[in-house]
């Protein structure tokens, strides 16, 4: 992967290269990209885990939620699941939808990792019927759900930072096999738009993401989506969140064999690297695109909407290695106030619906 760092950053005009640049390359080069090597990047023997990966509850939730959502509205039982990693959701939506639905259902999982393809492949025996698809654009348009867990915080972003009042874009050079930031004046005027649309006013010496790639993804969503709502599962901040003095650094960071590196310039092709995204812009740019915000939840609340406690037994098991045992530890792990689902939020939007409130897609 240095290699071909190197290669890009000689071949630049300034020898240097954006951040966006430097996470397209170490994230989704390919052949060396993390995300499109034959690893494991989910689970123990990964670096990081995910909400569907700790229990399969939450993918069942979400199909009871989604059928009841499609009885109540007649709307098309259609399911898109853009990343689906390594399959878990999927197949744990799946085997609730079946178990529970009278009806067929149509599932379509995004993927751009290889990896990521096989071992939903694997795990997805044809029984379930799934349609996987490289990209957006190979999918006509369809009325029903898009659905994403942790999308938006592995795009590619740029990085600035606030100096004595000038911005300036953070650049990435190398130097004996070795890669270092350099701070740049800002000469790209869509960081200046972007902060002047999303309303994001800087601290002198503050870092912030820019995520520019997002809005690509929102308008791609709302194309296929002819009639529906998207359900977007990240961890986030709201432009007031990013005020505070615990944001001045930003959110990049990386995560490599389960600890988090706050160089994410180590590792280059090994690590997974991540960001906070910026609700507020999510839903702004959503709106712009005629995906109407419906409601924000954090996805603790979200399960416990989706009637998360009637599934936990009431009775005590002695045995801490039974299946009731396990199921009732997994449930309390997704509700604690302190715990993974904490950390989520869940943003849902329509686009050509008429419900007016969250009540209406909780309530049956």
């Amino acid at each position: 992967m240095i290699a071909y760092l190197k290669s890009l950053i000689t071949s630049s005009s300034t020898k240097l290269i954006t951040y966006a640049d430097y996470m397209n390359a170490v994230l989704y080069h390919p052949e060396q990209g993390y995300y499109m090597k034959d690893k494991e990047k989910i689970g123990r023997q990964g670096d990081f885990i995910t909400t569907s990966n700790i229990s399969d509850l939450y993918g069942k939730m979400t199909a009871k939620w989604f059928l009841h959502y499609c009885l109540k509205t007649g709307i098309d039982a259609v399911f898109c699941e853009i990343g689906a990693g390594n399959g878990r959701f999927a197949h744990a939506f799946l085997q609730e939808w079946y178990k529970s639905a009278q009806s067929p259902i149509t599932y379509i999982i995004v993927e751009t990792s290889p990896y990521h393809r096989k071992l939903q492949s694997e795990l997805l025996t044809p029984e379930f019927s799934v349609i996987q698809v490289f990209s957006l654009e190979e999918i006509d348009s369809f009325e029903g759900t898009v659905f994403s867990n942790e999308l938006f915080d592995a795009l590619p972003v740029h990085v600035v930072e606030q100096v004595n009042g000038q911005l300036f874009e953070v650049m990435i050079g190398l130097e004996d096999e070795t890669l270092f930031e350099v701070l740049v004046p800002n000469t790209n005027g869509d960081i200046f738009a972007y902060l002047q649309e999303s309303g994001i006013t800087l601290m002198d010496h503050q870092r912030i993401e820019i995520p520019l790639l997002m809005e690509e993804i929102i308008q791609q969503i709302s194309r296929v989506l002819n009639k529906g709502i998207v359900v977007t599962a990240d961890y986030g901040y709201t432009n007031e969140e990013w005020k505070l003095p615990a944001r001045k650094l930003g959110s990049l960071r990386g995560f490599y064999q389960h600890k988090m590196i706050d160089d994410v310039l180590q590792y280059p092709g090994d690590m997974d690297i991540t960001t906070h995204i910026h609700l507020d812009w999510l839903i702004q740019k959503g709106e712009e695109f005629n995906l109407k915000f419906i409601t924000k939840l954090r996805q603790d609340q979200f399960l416990l909407k989706t009637g998360i406690l009637q599934e936990l037994e009431n009775h005590y098991d002695p045995n801490p290695f039974s299946e009731v045992s396990k199921r009732n530890r997994a449930i309390r792990s997704l509700i604690m106030p302190a715990g993974i689902s904490s950390y989520f939020n869940i943003i849902i939007q329509q686009k050509n619906m008429e419900i007016k409130s969250s009540d209406d897609l909780f309530e049956f």
